[in-house]
């Protein structure tokens, strides 16, 4: 049961949320899950009207859901490229870096992400091994580092999240 409540009542569940935070659903909710609680392990419990209206919920997200990938979907938005989409969050942010610069260095790294300039340049050999980005300059102070023809094609059209 804390998992279908933590569901319901996460604030990070957007769809979720825009339907909680009204006051009649929300006060519905709690007192449908009240008389869960009261009745909970008994045999005789009827629990008919918590689950009537906790899968009609369930419903009405995937409606809002659906309503608004199609929303999407009829604005014509490129899809993002397979290689694009296997970059983490902090690869998309240090891919943002090469809208404004050709190249990076580990303290360009350091400096958007906040780390130490020794996991940043861990950062970027790890990156590089991957294969999206390469070395330009093999110096040890400065090394610095560029993006791959497959991935410099990207610059302009995605931006970091």
């Amino acid at each position: 049961m804390r998992k279908i409540e933590f569901v319901v009542a996460s604030q990070d569940a957007l769809l979720i949320g825009k339907l909680f935070y009204q006051r009649r659903v929300l006060r519905r909710y709690y007192e449908l899950y009240e008389c869960y609680r009261q009745n909970n392990g008994r045999a005789q419990a009827n629990l008919t009207p918590w689950l009537t209206y906790f899968t009609e919920l369930v419903a009405r997200v995937f409606s809002l859901a659906q309503e608004e990938a199609l929303a999407i979907a009829r604005q014509g938005l490129p899809i993002e490229p397979e290689c694009l989409r296997r970059l983490d969050r902090r690869a998309r942010t240090v891919f943002a870096l090469f809208t404004r610069q050709e190249t990076i260095t580990a303290n360009d790294v350091a400096a958007i992400l906040g780390l130490s300039e020794r996991s940043a340049r861990d950062l970027l050999a790890t990156w590089a091994a991957q294969g999206w980005l390469e070395m330009t300059s093999t110096a040890r102070r400065n090394r610095a580092y560029w993006l791959t023809a497959e991935y410099r094609q990207f610059i302009g059209e995605i931006t970091a999240e």
